[in-house]
């Protein structure tokens, strides 16, 4: 380290750290939106089953069943943050994530004939599905974390705002890559024989993407979470960490790479201040905080925002687009450009007015799509426009604001086991909407078939409503506070 940078800190040291940990980010981007191109071809692959109904309820699970692992590895993650550390935990993120693209991609390893349709093998690709989840969990949960405990807190907003920026840029990613997979192939056409029963249309036409298609689309991931674990070994484990483990040397030597040998000092004592009970209780600072991180997370999810990340091809196909592929891929340049809004005012503007606006935002997009729906004489690109306003609201608010809040809103000795609880809540509720989201949307009141149209998004609009007041009523602005500051603002209160 220069002389200089010993002085002042490297912020190319401390980008690099950053880079790799938002690397997380991107395959939980990754690793949750491969469903949208992939979900169709899976579908009428299991169509081709002997011994079992692939139902709509069945593959509405199938989507989701990462969501299982995710709600399992969130809660898992305050006990692996606090027993591994924040660095290992995300090596057996990586891990995880590399099994599971390759077990997603030939779930028969092993154990069945390739390509043979079966009950059996729908609960082995579930169970590869469920692991990549867990390593979503975790990384979720810690990605953030590692960043908020590494970054000053002039910065500290903005750095772990790019953590939801890779997030984006991962589920971008996986639609082009989709969709340069898919190329000239066919989607397989499923329609709707009875309730809750499917059939494939012309199969021989989609024979490609439900025999080999969706499987390009899982592995394709492998490529990502082989490049996170192998970068995770060179980067230096949290100096908060280090400190609550009583390695303050090393505490001290990474905050000096960081912020300079002489802030360093000061850092290490404040962190010392507030490390003093390592074993504090969950409730030690009341109940208040760990309410309002499980709501944040809450109403991240409750909005609305994965269900139609999850489907969107089939959304946008609905609404009668031609090339769903394409709107899908718009949206992700959409998304990625209102996420960098977020992290360029997040520091300026603060984190309860993008909240706020945010939900507003997306409660205009959802009824925007409920009216469409319900009025035959708008035409269809009024809904896909809507479409855009809904996602683009939540990518400068809910999207990376929630974590940012979730990562440095509670103290440091609760800090593990609180972001799990905050984080499994989110992956509970993310299961919930992306589960029900189909049959909710494909319900029917009568004779009426756009019910459900109407019906999911005015109930998504209602939820922004609540979730705008509920920040502006409850959540504290933390913009500008240390982690430090945040232990003394809890026990004040």
């Amino acid at each position: 380290m220069s002389s200089a940078e010993s002085v002042k800190g490297s912020k190319a040291y401390l980008f690099s750290i950053v880079l790799v940990a938002v690397i997380g980010g991107l395959l939980f981007g990754y690793d949750t939106a491969v469903i949208s191109g992939a979900e169709k071809g899976l579908q009428a692959f299991f169509l081709q089953a002997k011994d079992f109904v692939y139902t709509d309820f069945l593959h509405g699970i199938t989507s989701s069943s990462a969501l299982i692992g995710c709600v399992i590895g969130s809660a898992f993650s305050g006990l692996a943050a606090t027993r591994l550390g924040r660095r290992r935990s995300l090596i057996l993120a990586g891990v995880f994530f590399f099994l599971s693209a390759l077990g997603s991609y030939c779930p028969e390893f092993l154990f069945f004939r390739k390509g043979d349709a079966s009950l059996s093998l729908l609960v082995a690709f579930n169970l590869y599905r469920v692991l990549g989840g867990f390593g979503v969990g975790l990384a979720s949960a810690i990605c953030p974390m590692y960043i908020a405990e590494v970054a000053p807190s002039n910065i500290r907003g903005t750095l772990v705002s790019w953590n939801q920026f890779a997030i984006i840029f991962g589920q971008l990613v996986v639609y082009f890559v989709n969709f340069l997979i898919l190329g000239d192939h066919i989607v397989p056409a499923v329609e709707k024989l009875s309730s809750g029963i499917y059939a494939v249309m012309n199969p021989a036409e989609a024979e490609w993407s439900m025999s080999v298609g969706w499987r390009y689309m899982f592995v394709s991931e492998a490529v990502p979470a082989f490049l996170f674990t192998v970068l995770l070994f060179l980067v230096p484990e949290t100096p908060r960490y280090l400190a609550m483990c009583g390695d303050e040397a090393k505490a001290l030597h990474v905050l000096s790479k960081i912020n300079g040998s002489a802030k360093a000092g000061e850092i290490l004592a404040s962190i010392r201040e507030t490390v003093t009970e390592k074993k504090e209780k969950l409730f030690s600072y009341g109940y208040a905080v760990i309410f309002i991180g499980i709501m944040l997370s809450v109403f991240q999810q409750a909005v609305g925002i994965n269900a139609v990340l999850y489907f969107a091809p089939r959304i946008f196909e609905s609404l009668g687009m031609e090339s769903p592929m394409v709107q899908t891929v718009i949206m992700g340049v959409v998304n990625i450009s209102f996420t960098l809004l977020a992290i360029l005012t997040v520091e300026k503007w603060g984190r309860k007015p993008l909240l706020i606006c945010g939900s507003i935002g997306m409660a205009i997009g959802a009824a925007g799509v409920a009216f469409t729906s319900a009025s035959a004489s708008l035409p269809p690109v009024v809904a896909v426009v809507s479409i855009m306003v809904y996602s683009a609201s939540f990518m400068f608010s809910w999207g990376p604001i929630c974590w940012v809040l979730i990562a440095e809103i509670f103290p440091n000795t609760i800090r593990g086991a609180a972001v799990a609880i905050a984080v499994a809540f989110q992956w509970i509720f993310n299961f919930i909407v992306s589960s029900t989201f189909l049959p909710l949307y494909n319900m029917q009141l009568g004779s009426n078939p756009q019910f459900g149209h109407v019906f999911t998004y005015l109930l998504y609009g209602c939820i922004c409503i609540a979730a705008a007041v509920f920040v502006w009523k409850c959540v504290p602005e933390t913009k500008g506070k240390t982690l430090e500051d945040m232990t003394r603002l809890w026990k004040k209160r």
